[in-house]
């Protein structure tokens, strides 16, 4: 029986049933409200605790960010059945960027001695979808994506790679990093007893500092970008309505035509 260890990166996300408000300044989204764990990587955690039931032996730690010191979301995964979690929480992260991102939580997971780094395909408020593969070139490791299944064999894993016409069979060595697809498995709901055990499991907060980064490598100045202007979408108009009066076919014939479909 071999003890293995498995990073969960997760992000925290104000709730996509009340999103808040844009902030005039950066004109970006608020995140001085109540954050909850991003269903995306609600995926990853249960994916790794899974694995580490199957190794018999070790634990499951994450690895989250925000400009503040905010942990409901943390609390959720911890309730969840992982074993504790590192916080990067600094007020000069707003504004910081995927790859500014990546490189933060790569610079929190390298001292780990993690056999395993699992992520989310990609954020449910960013939809980059390059943060995974980002860490995994930081750290130098080897990276698989959309997994929907996930088997540790000693010093190795197999993967089953979501394709569009199926799933590519993909074996990688360890230390690597795995991102997974929503819906591979069924995230189990925290227990009462769950969520008492999560209020004393340990939370370590590091700054960018802490993590060996300048005010100016983390940010907006680290990104090196500014969103100038944000307009809203426009309003969906009405489509048409034909209604079958005995020639509805050839009214949706020539609509299709008038498109160019048919």
């Amino acid at each position: 029986m071999v003890a293995m260890k498995v990073v969960v990166c997760v992000k925290q996300i104000p709730d996509p049933a009340d999103p808040g408000a844009l902030d005039p300044e950066t004109r970006t989204l608020k995140r001085d409200v109540k954050l909850i764990l991003d269903e995306s990587d609600s995926y990853g955690v249960e994916m790794a605790l899974q694995l580490v039931d199957a190794a018999g032996e070790g634990e499951v730690t994450l690895v989250s960010m925000v400009p503040n010191s905010e942990r409901s979301g943390l609390a959720t995964a911890l309730a969840m059945g992982a074993a504790s979690a590192t916080l990067i929480s600094d007020p000069e992260l707003v504004g910081s960027d995927a790859l500014t991102t990546a490189k933060l939580l790569a610079a929190a997971i390298k001292d780990q001695g993690a056999d395993l780094i699992i992520a989310g395909s990609e954020s449910s408020d960013g939809y980059t979808g390059t943060v995974p593969e980002q860490i995994a070139a930081v750290l130098d490791l080897p990276s698989v994506t959309a997994a929907k299944s996930i088997e540790v064999d000693g010093a190795s894993i197999s993967v089953q790679r979501q394709t569009d016409a199926g799933y590519d069979s993909v074996q990688c060595p360890l230390p690597a990093v795995i991102s997974v697809t929503a819906g591979v498995v069924e995230p189990r709901y925290p227990s009462f007893k769950g969520i008492m055990a999560a209020k004393s499991k340990p939370v370590e907060e590091k700054t960018a500092a802490d993590l060996g980064f300048d005010s100016d490598q983390v940010g907006w100045a680290g990104a090196g970008q500014e969103i100038v202007e944000v307009t809203e979408a426009p309003k969906r108009e009405a489509g048409d309505i034909i209604e079958d009066d005995g020639e509805a076919h050839v009214k949706i014939v020539e609509f299709l035509e008038n498109l160019k479909v048919i």
